[in-house]
């Protein structure tokens, strides 16, 4: 016979639910060693299952170094809004950052086989698609590196936001905090108009002949419209040249200028759920 003690037991050892646990003991005649694995091997059928699912929800978490040198943001995904704001799910994609920030792997493959408390992440990813019952994983690791690296999160870890900074002190990183919220609200492409791709270029001249030429202008004039639409592009996608959000009446190059003479943005990364 199977006790509440025992279902108790490895309802505190696993977080699975009662009835989960219930059945696992039951399936392995009360050892609680087998049933923590039966269990486990349910969130692998379970992970399985749900591999075409669809995880445009979770948490999105950014963080820096101690010394400001680097930083990484992680997304851990999952399907619902529910678990995304579970505060064991959040606490487990900062964990998951730690880790990231400490090793510095460079593919995902080799973050979720680091391990944290003694257990991989893969693992632990498992355990948590058991218990939970839905698809999670971590599809996004992105790391940063710069003489001063500022982390932002945004909108209830929707948003995460490093932007690296090429000077150092407590008024660049103010100075940083002010420019990862404009980068998390305004989205921009690239820090500076020499840096977006050329194939951007391309396409942003070509709608802008199209709607030039929907607008009734001469086929003369559809080039040198273009161009300037471009330059608009330019001014409200790049950002040093986007308007600052704080202070409309200077750019963010002009702010950045005001806080220390020659300070500029050398990299920056925004990663956004969905």
């Amino acid at each position: 016979m199977i006790t509440a003690t025992a279902v108790n037991e490895l309802r505190k050892a696993t977080g699975a639910g009662m009835m989960d646990c219930k059945k696992a003991l039951q399936e392995t005649n009360g050892d609680m060693d087998q049933a923590i694995d039966y269990l486990r091997k349910k969130g692998a059928k379970v992970s399985a299952n749900r591999a075409d699912r669809a995880t445009s929800e979770g948490a999105v978490i950014a963080i820096s170094s101690d010394d400001n040198k680097s930083g990484v943001i992680i997304r851990l995904s999952c399907e619902t809004d529910f678990v995304a704001k579970n505060s064991e799910f959040i606490q487990f994609a900062n964990d998951i950052a730690k880790v990231a920030i400490s090793n510095k792997p460079t593919t995902i493959d080799e973050l979720k086989s680091l391990a944290i408390n003694g257990v991989s992440i893969s693992e632990k990813l498992l355990d948590f698609v058991g218990k939970i019952g839905e698809k999670i994983d971590v599809t996004s690791c992105e790391f940063v590196n710069g003489n001063t690296v500022v982390p932002y999160i945004h909108a209830g870890n929707k948003i995460g936001v490093l932007v690296a900074l090429s000077s150092t002190g407590q008024n660049i990183i103010n100075a940083g905090k002010d420019v990862a919220m404009q980068i998390a609200a305004m989205s921009p492409v690239a820090i500076d108009k020499d840096d977006v791709p050329q194939e951007i270029i391309n396409n942003e001249l070509e709608i802008g002949k199209a709607q030039a030429a929907q607008e009734g202008k001469p086929e003369a004039m559809l080039e040198k419209i273009a161009f300037g639409k471009l330059n608009k592009f330019f001014k409200d996608s790049t950002l040093l040249n986007q308007d600052f959000v704080k202070d409309s009446s200077k750019s963010i190059k002009q702010m950045l200028n005001d806080v220390e003479s020659g300070l500029t943005v050398t990299q920056f990364k925004r990663i956004q759920l969905g």
